[in-house]
């Protein structure tokens, strides 16, 4: 049950960081999709370890395999299984850590949840997990793209003390994001971030950040009050996500500094209909969609696993000193940016389908 999330547009992740394969299967994809490996490959590409020196060297293409659930490049309606096969494990860089629980990391947690836990580079609780969910999301992207023009954009927004300015009302796109390898699109904020991350990179240290994201083309209507608001499902998706300290929306918390009389967004009359003049909500309002783009944004932490030593107690509480091996992020947003669109598609298609089975 705890692998699974969404009611209609169901997914449900397996497999362990240093397994023979990570994965996903997709229940309830509308059928008729037009759906190869190549409308999955792309968002992989972007998620994919060694793609510069700001990320972990593991050499992963990550090619994904599609096994069931179409046919003649068409969804059948019926489960759809994803496979990417893990090729470059190192189990053996793990081996001192076995009974040691690295610090701030989910060694410890799993061992006392199930009496047993993935030595090898944590297992189900590794960044690798979240591959079956950007192979998802890429499903459920090209769905809403095709059903109502949905654009879903997200980017790095801070790396540590570094803030790149107010993007929000830019008209962003993937390929704006992408130009460089902190995936930040503006320039000046961009190569600091990247400053930032190599400092922490050759102190064998870490370093965290905050993406923001923007969903476009939302309609009115999606999201399922009072436990379901749409808020709250993307609150749960994000974070879900390995790493994940932080979620807000819209004005979040900034918000609370501000009176009623600037923060609330009043209503004017659009070229597409009734809308608002502000967008401190966030483009929900009760929980439901009100047309307006969504914008939340998504902090994480530094990342636990790092190179230098650290006075710790293994599982025994015996001191020791812990310096990890392995190949690690010194900070994971750069790489985090397509899984952030792929649990926003996520919880969008299973809202736009439950919107469409209510009508």
């Amino acid at each position: 049950m705890s692998s699974s999330f969404g009611t209609i547009f169901r997914v449900t992740t397996f497999g362990e960081s240093h397994g023979g394969a990570v994965g996903a299967v997709v229940d309830g994809c509308p059928p008729l999709l037009a759906l190869t490996e190549a409308d999955v490959q792309p968002q992989l590409d972007r998620r994919r370890p060694g793609q510069s020196a700001l990320t972990t060297p593991r050499g992963e293409a990550d090619a994904v395999r599609i096994l069931s659930g179409t046919e003649n490049g068409l969804t059948l309606g019926t489960p759809i299984a994803l496979v990417v096969a893990n090729r470059d494990t190192k189990p053996g860089d793990y081996a001192e850590m076995s009974n040691v629980p690295r610090p701030s990391h989910a060694d410890f947690t799993y061992q006392m949840k199930y009496g047993v836990r993935a030595n090898s580079g944590g297992g189900r609780s590794s960044a690798r997990e979240t591959i079956g969910r950007v192979a998802a999301g890429a499903i459920a992207e090209k769905w809403l793209r095709l059903k109502a023009g949905i654009d879903i954009v997200a980017w790095v927004s801070s790396v540590g003390v570094v803030e790149a300015p107010d993007l929000i009302g830019a008209g962003l796109t993937r390929a704006a994001v992408d130009v460089n390898a902190v995936r930040c699109p503006d320039a000046a904020a961009a190569k600091l971030m990247e400053t930032e991350i190599l400092a922490a990179r050759d102190a064998k240290d870490s370093v965290g950040g905050i993406i923001t994201c923007v969903c476009r083309g939302v309609m009115p209507g999606w999201g399922e009050p009072v436990f379901h608001k749409l808020e709250a499902m993307l609150a749960q998706a994000m974070l879900s996500l390995p790493a994940t300290k932080g979620f807000e929306l819209g004005s979040g918390f900034a918000g609370t500094r501000l009176r009623g009389s600037v923060h609330n967004d009043p209503f004017v009359q659009k070229s597409n209909g009734l809308g608002t003049k502000t967008n401190y909500s966030g483009g929900i309002q009760g929980g439901i969609s009100n047309g307006e783009p969504i914008v939340f944004r998504v902090a994480f932490k530094p990342p636990a696993t790092i190179s230098q030593p650290q006075q710790t107690a293994d599982f025994d509480g015996q001191p020791t000193t812990l310096e990890a091996k392995g190949r690690h992020d010194p900070c994971v947003v750069p790489r985090a940016v397509p899984i952030v669109e792929a649990m926003a598609a996520l919880v969008l298609a299973d809202a736009a389908l439950l919107q469409q089975a209510r009508s």
